[in-house]
């Protein structure tokens, strides 16, 4: 008969692996209370410890305003050629109008 494969949490992987490092409760004796095969357990432990370090690393912080300021820059430009643009065809607009004389 087929057994369906059970799924754990990082969180349920911690709290046995916590069970056997900091309370000294047997492999053994985790294996059987899960139903779990011994190098399961230790492959949870192996890749504990390998990323182990990660929770030690401060976050990358990205500097300060570097995607920002390009991009505020890159915005005030297509506002000034816009206003030029608009400032260009009420001009003409206004020229239009003196010359039909409803000015």
């Amino acid at each position: 008969m087929k057994r369906n494969r059970r799924h754990f949490t990082g969180t349920e992987k911690v709290a046995i692996l916590r069970r056997h490092l900091l309370d000294s409760v047997p492999i053994s004796d985790l294996c059987t209370e899960y139903d779990l095969q011994p190098t399961v357990f230790y492959s949870w432990q192996k890749q504990f410890f390998e990323n182990g370090a990660a929770a030690f690393e401060a976050p990358a912080k990205e500097p300060v305003g570097t995607g920002d300021s390009a991009r505020i820059a890159a915005l005030e430009q297509k506002l000034l050629r816009k206003h030029e643009t608009l400032s260009e065809l009420m001009e003409e607009h206004i020229q239009l109008k003196k010359q039909r004389g409803e000015i």
